[in-house]
């Protein structure tokens, strides 16, 4: 079922985006050689709990942590734990957060150190194709007119989207209809005011196919290759969409 959201949970949905954006930009700055990963699970529960928070990712569905942080040719649900960042890695965070009972669900990828030219191109055309999809997402529009644009943006710069994990609704629940696929899959749920969506691309400079890691919980590019994540919370207004994580 498609939710659309009061303006009083849009209000509410801000102020859990902006606990997001504080606590996001606090593990960017940690992120540097010589961290291990979970380091960043401690400072995202630390963080979350100074500003009456909860990390929306703990114990769903049984995950292991506060976040995920998913290294090189991981795509997404990396668990942290005991691996330690090297110079050259690049690494997706994806945070969420909930807070008086609704959620903001967005992800970025960084560079550790200096990173390759193929990262940084990688990184740049995801973060862009996000941008791409966002620019799609008005009133009126279709979820494909999302995944058209971000699959084309993707494909025209020579990289894969991922197809086996896509977008989704999000706000008391951390997954809500509908689903936001990164590739075209039809037209769609019909977009409206007050519909709020997680936009996440996830694009790996080989293939797009996928493989899961015997923890039952990360996913890998299936050949090995490079990937990277960026997402946003958005809610559907009548003319530009507004990012609210």
């Amino acid at each position: 079922m498609v939710i659309i959201k009061s303006p009083e949970e849009i209000v509410i949905m801000r102020q859990s985006g902006r606990i997001w954006a504080d606590i996001v930009d606090r593990l960017r700055e940690e992120v540097k050689p010589g961290i291990k990963t979970r380091q960043l699970d401690v400072i995202m529960a630390e963080e979350c709990e100074k500003r009456g928070a909860k990390p929306s990712f703990k114990n769903y569905q049984g995950f292991p942590a506060n976040l995920c942080v998913s290294v090189n040719d991981e795509i997404v649900h990396g668990i942290p734990g005991e691996r330690v960042l090297q110079g050259g890695d690049i690494v997706s965070l994806d945070v969420g957060v909930e807070f008086n009972g609704f959620h903001a669900d967005a992800a970025i990828t960084v560079g550790v150190g200096e990173i390759s030219r193929e990262a940084t191109e990688l990184i740049s055309v995801t973060e862009d194709s996000l941008k791409a999809g966002i620019a799609q997402a008005t009133s009126g529009a279709h979820v494909g007119d999302i995944s058209g644009a971000i699959q084309n943006y993707v494909e025209s710069r020579g990289f894969s989207v991922v197809r086996e994990y896509t977008g989704h609704g999000v706000g008391r629940s951390l997954h809500e209809e509908p689903q936001v696929p990164n590739f075209v899959l039809g037209r769609g749920v019909l977009l409206r005011k007050g519909m709020t969506l997680a936009i996440e691309p996830m694009v790996n400079a080989g293939g797009w196919r996928s493989r899961l890691a015997p923890n039952r919980w990360t996913v890998l590019t299936a050949d090995g290759s490079l990937s990277a994540h960026f997402e946003h919370t958005i809610a559907i207004t009548d003319g530009v969409a507004e990012i609210l994580a």
